[in-house]
């Protein structure tokens, strides 16, 4: 059953005509760090990695980041193909990627880098593999921090395999690539999703596509909609109003919100400023709150920092779309004024006409023995994150009449 309150709104902008760019898949980069956003220093080697496009269309573009590294990054070749699910590439797919049309380019510290557009037709959900020789020595690659990216780090240029070969050593984090871009044959939209684990989909199934994310873009492929892409910019452990992993979600904003080609809604799915300030100080928590330096928020403040992203967003003409905070009772994370202050925030977001629609995911997840606690069948055994069938809970929730 959809599950959504929501208000009318005219100030979204027009869907892109047919051929206006439009970002399909996403990654957030970070800094590499001591958690899950980092690999070891290599030389001339070829990342190989897969990734599930969400809309199709008649030519793409990728957008590669060097934007966490401390020295310029040469990309020497770099190739784009269908792939299927175990990474080999489909027959007569693969297509070089060029940079101003040549076949390499050297990336500043600092900077990203467009590609050019490669004429390779693709349909909705497309598997694609991209492969990228790096010739030089790489000491600190821009990752994405996530347990559900799929790729291998093989010695040389290995950009013309079809399939990884059998020892190649698999990719502890996302690299490099944070953007698949398509000119759709149809108008179309985009959906940018800000958020926290969640929305990265920890506790899902690893390389399945079982996010909440992924299968929302499927709902909307089997609808039919314009607005069919929906971009997944999650990083885990991210909060609102302070750095910690990965930027502050405010301060990351413009680029992995805002940026966004064809942009037409946005949605906030950030719980984590409260979860991480009213937690305990003990053994079991002390280590992992290493990690988040910071004073604590509170409600004002998480309040605050939606009206604040809700204005941005509007300003760019996009439809904005807040999601409540889930329970979390029997985590480590877990304190009944936490519970009590995100009890407050959701009351705001359901009530306060703030958005052009909340998706309630609160109301979803909660056991209605006990509301502090995710009903156990939905969560991955931490009572903190989902699982395939409580990321499909979600997904199946939302009103898809929201996005047209």
């Amino acid at each position: 059953m959809d599950n959504a309150t929501h208000t009318p709104d005219d100030c979204a902008g027009l869907a892109p005509g047919a051929g206006a760019w439009v970002r399909t898949w996403g990654a957030s980069p970070q800094a590499p760090d001591n958690s899950v956003s980092a690999l070891d220093a290599f030389e001339n080697a070829t990342l190989r990695q897969l990734v599930r496009i969400s809309g199709g269309g008649q030519r793409m573009r990728i957008r590669l980041s060097n934007e966490y590294g401390t020295a310029p990054l040469t990309i020497g070749a770099a190739r784009v193909a269908r792939a299927d699910s175990d990474g080999a590439v489909q027959d007569d797919t693969s297509r070089a990627i060029t940079f101003g049309g040549q076949p390499s380019v050297t990336v500043p510290a600092g900077a990203p880098v467009l590609s050019d557009p490669v004429d390779l037709t693709v349909d909705a959900l497309t598997r694609l593999a991209l492969s990228l020789h790096l010739p030089g020595r790489v000491d600190t690659a821009t990752c994405h921090g996530t347990f559900h990216a799929l790729g291998w780090l093989i010695p040389g240029d290995a950009t013309e395999l079809t399939s990884p070969p059998t020892d190649a050593t698999p990719l502890s984090a996302q690299a490099v690539i944070t953007a698949v871009e398509v000119q759709p044959h149809t108008p179309a939209r985009a959906i940018a999703v800000l958020g926290d684990s969640r929305v990265d989909g920890i506790g899902s199934t690893p390389g399945t596509d079982r996010r909440w994310t992924d299968l929302l873009a499927e709902r909307l492929h089997a609808r039919g909609s314009e607005t069919r892409c929906v971009v997944n910019q999650g990083i885990g452990g991210n909060r609102l109003l302070t750095d910690g992993i990965g930027p502050a979600a405010l301060a990351r904003f413009d680029r992995d919100i805002l940026a966004t080609p064809g942009l037409g809604h946005v949605v906030i799915a950030v719980g984590n400023d409260l979860v991480f300030s009213f937690a305990p100080h003990n053994e079991e928590t002390a280590g992992f709150l290493a990690m988040f330096p910071g004073e604590p928020v509170g409600v004002d403040d998480v309040i605050a920092a939606h009206l604040q992203a809700a204005a941005r967003a509007r300003a760019h003409g996009a439809k904005v779309y807040a999601a409540t905070i889930a329970p979390y009772g029997g985590s480590d994370m877990y304190t009944s004024e936490g519970d009590k202050a995100r009890e407050h925030v959701n009351e705001w977001l359901r009530t306060s006409n703030a958005f052009d629609g909340v998706l309630d995911f609160d109301a979803i997840w909660r056991d209605p023995a006990d509301p502090t606690r995710i009903r156990d069948d939905l969560h991955m055994g931490d009572s903190l994150h989902g699982n395939d069938a409580g990321y499909a809970a979600l997904a199946e929730s939302i009103d898809l009449s929201l996005f047209d």
